[in-house]
C-alpha cells in the first residue's frame, strides 16, 4: 500500500477458531503484534483475523484487505521449513493454496527463507545480492534488490543478475539485451549468463545425488499410499481432498530442474548476502506434498533466500 508516497505494510496473523469464542484472544494477539511491529521499527498496522482455518482466513484477506486503490499488492510470507513435522501435515496444502490464491488475485508473492538469519541494522553485509531471473516478473525482483541497497545492512553489496540461456549461441545476445535493459533503467549490476547446455554438463556432487534420491523416495512412498487408498476405496487418485493426475515423468523433470537450479545457486552464490530466485508456480493437478518436495530441493543449503513471483503489471520502467 502507499501512504504519502511511501510504502505501507499490513501485518496479519490468522487465528483458527470461531470468532465469537476467540474475539478476546484476537484483541490480545493484535496488541502483541502491534508491540512487536514497534519494537522492530517497522511502518505498518497490525490485523488479526479469526477464521475456521488458515486457508479460509487468507482467502478472505486477499479479497477484502485494504480500501479502494489502497490495497496490498505484494504478499510476503515465511517459507514453512517445519512442514515435515507430523503434527503439521496441513501445511503443504495451505501453502500451495495461498500461492494459488495470490496468482488468481494477481498479487505478487515474496517468500522468505532463512528469516532468522536476516541481519539487523548493525550487521553489515559486503558480499553480493544475486538474482536468478528465470521468468518475467514485471521487474519486481530488480526493484526489491534496489530497495535492499538502501538499507544500512546491504548498502555495501553489489548486484549480480544470473540469466539462463537455452543454447551457448544465445548467451552473448541475452547478456547484451539484459545489460541494455539495466542500463536504460539506470541500474548497476553484473550480468552473468548460464547456458542450459553447460547446466546439463555439470557433474553432480554426492550431496546433491543424496538429496535428489531422498526426495524421489519420499514422493514414491507418498504416491504408493495414494494408490493403495484409491484401490481400497475404489476412487480416483486423491490428494488434499481433490482428484489429482500424477505424471511420474513430469514429477522427475520437476525434481531434476529444481535440483539443477539449486546446485547452480550453490556453485555461484554460496557466499552471497542474499539470493533472489523466481518462484515456480505450483503445477496443476500435482499433490501439494510433491510441490513442497520440489521447493525443498530448490532452497536446500541456501541460508538466506527470497523467492519471488511478480504480477502482470511492470513495477520497474524507464520512468521509475
Amino acid at each position: 500500500m502507499k501512504k504519502k508516497g511511501r510504502g505501507m505494510s499490513i501485518f496479519i496473523s490468522i487465528i483458527d477458531g470461531d470468532y465469537h469464542e476467540r474475539v478476546e484472544d484476537a484483541k490480545a494477539a493484535c496488541k502483541q503484534l502491534s508491540t512487536y511491529i514497534d519494537y522492530k521499527q517497522c511502518e505498518g498496522v497490525a490485523e488479526i483475523v479469526v477464521a475456521p482455518n488458515m486457508s479460509e482466513g487468507f482467502r478472505g484477506i486477499v479479497q477484502t484487505m485494504g480500501l479502494g486503490n489502497l490495497k496490498p499488492n505484494i504478499i510476503v510470507m515465511r517459507y514453512p521449513e517445519i512442514w515435515r513435522r507430523e503434527n503439521l501435515i496441513e501445511i503443504p496444502a495451505t501453502f500451495v493454496g495461498i500461492i494459488n490464491d495470490c496468482i488468481v488475485a494477481n498479487k505478487a508473492v515474496v517468500i522468505v527463507k532463512g528469516l532468522d538469519e536476516w541481519p539487523n541494522e548493525y550487521q553489515r553485509q559486503y558480499g553480493t545480492i544475486d538474482l536468478y531471473w528465470i521468468v518475467r516478473d514485471g521487474g519486481l525482483m530488480l526493484l526489491l534488490s534496489q530497495l535492499l541497497l538502501t538499507k544500512d545492512s546491504f548498502e555495501g553489496c553489489k548486484i549480480q543478475v544470473f540469466c539462463i540461456a537455452e543454447e551457448d549461441s544465445d548467451a552473448e545476445g541475452l547478456k547484451a539485451d539484459v545489460k541494455k535493459f539495466l542500463y536504460d533503467l539506470r541500474m548497476q549490476a553484473e550480468v552473468i549468463v548460464i547456458s542450459m547446455k553447460s547446466w546439463e554438463g555439470q557433474g553432480e556432487q554426492q550431496e546433491y545425488i543424496e538429496a535428489f534420491s531422498a526426495a524421489q523416495g519420499r514422493i514414491a512412498s507418498y504416491l504408493g499410499e495414494m494408490k493403495e487408498r484409491a484401490e481400497r476405496d475404489k476412487t480416483p487418485l486423491m490428494a488434499d481432498g481433490k482428484p489429482v493426475v500424477v505424471n511420474e515423468q513430469q514429477v522427475e523433470k520437476f525434481l531434476y530442474t529444481t535440483l539443477k537450479l539449486n546446485s547452480t545457486i550453490l556453485k555461484y552464490s554460496r557466499m552471497a548476502a542474499v539470493v533472489f530466485v523466481s518462484l515456480p508456480p505450483p503445477p496443476a493437478n500435482h499433490p501439494a506434498f510433491f510441490y513442497m518436495e520440489y521447493m525443498d530441493l530448490l532452497v536446500e543449503n541456501v541460508p538466506r533466500l527470497l523467492i519471488v513471483r511478480g504480477y502482470r503489471r511492470d513495477v520497474v520502467t524507464l520512468f521509475t
